[in-house]
């Protein structure tokens, strides 16, 4: 058995554990740090190409499922870990540079953040969901007050609360259907769900809801995204950045939930989720533009572009065709790696403007090198917002194409060219007046920094290479949304290697 498929998660917890229990240089955390992250971009690419040959599981200690904890790598999960690693090593390029030394041990609660976000995205399990589900969290919560200050302060005390009801919500409805069913691995569950008599159905309906409550809370859809803009905002650029990825996990989880447990075999319930989760994609696609438009700093302004895409692609999840799905999962990756590079854009900013004006949306001193800054404002400003030819754009034509000409499309096409509209408003607003009202010069500001800028560029230049490389991305999505909607692979994956395991 290849031990391939737990390194993600072995990888950081291992250094995040060294470089706590080490008191060495920063010097020594910083190398560490970044090799160990680095490390994960090629280990994510040999998942990926082992995962397109066909689905891995690992049992960990060679436990039988569903007894055993397993990891499944399936195209979609490999996916999930390049993207992450990619956003995170920019991060962490992007907080050596200073950064990281606001507080203590950074790089430590960095490691154990990506490990609970691989683990969230390798798991079989709904309860090993939830315990990856509380690593990132407890790590996000220090990350967030990373350099203190009473904004990050406020709202991590809110951030914390949500979270906390979000997780004892998790395990209510973990332990409803293991109480009911018996068992809690995802591939266990789908068969045993698909068996369920008339009377246990309601009670599992319940508890399905439950997690799509839960999952909504982490993901940031309406009524429950209203704590995000304000932790977002406040957080350090790195971290920040590095946060562009959670949202992902929670809609990863609604993915991953309810095509394989409650899938074409649950019925009832799966329809149950999609007439709720239409009417809430709409909604919080139409909040976030609105909040983006009375946005009064550039990270409160990419925090709501950021409800915005959970919005765009929580529609295509509601649509549920194999097309909608390709398209939900090109804009995944397109809205995580544009959005993380303008969190950090928005951190160079703010130290060449100085702390007095920072990030607010206000007539600041002339920046320096105002061609090369204005430029990639631009350009990500136009990305994100999805205008021709760079990738937010193919991913707003394929969900508009997969929409149809009926009913759907009769919602959608107002709703995402409306709220695509507002953003590009509040962009271009918030661009004139960062580089075009000047008052007077700052003197506490820093000078451009290079591997700053570096970081950023890397990240913005995934939107041109998305259009470069659009074919092969698009026929590997399109494979991806064909496996995710037949469940009865990843079943037939999980319990075979089961039996090839035992002794």
């Amino acid at each position: 058995m290849s031990h391939l498929p737990i390194l993600p998660v072995l990888l950081p917890m291992i250094v995040g554990a060294v470089l706590l229990l080490l008191r060495g240089s920063m010097d020594f955390k910083r190398g560490v740090g970044l090799i160990a992250t680095f490390l994960q971009i090629p280990l994510a690419i040999l998942l990926l190409l082992r995962a397109s040959e066909g689905t891995l599981v690992y049992a960990l200690g060679n436990w039988m499922p569903p007894f055993g904890i397993v990891l499944v790598v399936d195209r979609l999960s490999a996916l999930m870990l390049l993207i992450t690693a990619v956003l995170a090593f920019c991060a962490l390029l992007y907080a050596i540079r200073g950064d990281d030394a606001a507080g203590r041990n950074f790089h430590p609660l960095f490691q154990f953040q990506l490990m609970g976000i691989t683990g969230a995205f390798l798991t079989g399990d709904l309860f090993n969901l939830f315990v990856f589900f509380e690593i990132l969290l407890i790590s996000s919560y220090a990350l967030l007050l990373h350099g203190a200050g009473s904004a990050r302060v406020r709202a991590g005390l809110h951030y914390v609360l949500l979270n906390l009801t979000g997780s004892a919500l998790f395990l209510i409805a973990v332990g409803t259907l293991y109480g009911v069913l018996g068992t809690l691995n995802m591939a266990d569950l789908a068969v045993r769900v698909g068996q369920l008599s008339a009377e246990d159905q309601p009670l599992v309906g319940a508890a399905g809801m439950l997690l799509l409550v839960v999952f909504g809370l982490k993901t940031a859809i309406f009524p429950l995204y209203f704590w995000l803009p304000r932790a977002y905002s406040s957080a350090s650029a790195p971290v920040a950045a590095l946060f562009a990825i959670m949202t992902k996990v929670g809609l990863y989880s609604i993915l991953r939930v309810y095509t394989l447990i409650f899938g074409e075999q649950a019925n009832t319930l799966a329809h149950m989720v999609n007439d709720w989760l239409w009417p809430l994609a709409l909604m919080t696609l139409a909040l976030g533009a609105i909040g983006s438009l009375a946005a009064a700093t550039l990270t409160g302004l990419v925090a709501y572009l950021v409800v915005l895409s959970v919005g765009t692609m929580l529609a295509g999840l509601a649509i549920g065709t194999p097309e909608a799905l390709r398209a939900t999962l090109f804009y995944l990756m397109h809205s995580t790696w544009i959005t993380g590079a303008l969190f950090l854009f928005s951190g160079v900013l703010q130290r060449v403007r100085g702390p007095r004006f920072a990030a607010r949306l206000v007539a600041g001193p002339a920046l320096p090198y105002p061609m090369l800054l204005g430029g990639i404002f631009f350009l990500a400003a136009m990305s994100i917002v999805g205008m021709p030819p760079l990738s937010g754009f193919i991913g707003k034509l394929l969900l508009l194409s997969a929409a149809g000409m009926g009913h759907l499309a009769a919602w959608l096409y107002p709703v995402v060219l409306g709220s695509g509209l507002l953003a590009l408003i509040a962009l271009s607003r918030a661009g004139t007046t960062l580089f075009w009202r000047q008052t007077e010069v700052s003197a506490s500001a820093e000078p451009l920094d290079a591997l700053r800028m570096t970081a950023v560029l890397l990240l913005l230049l995934a939107s041109p290479l998305l259009v470069v490389f659009a074919e092969p991305v698009l026929t590997y999505l399109a494979a991806t949304a064909d496996q995710l909607l037949q469940p009865q692979n990843y079943i037939d994956a999980v319990f075979p290697t089961a039996t090839e395991a035992s002794p």
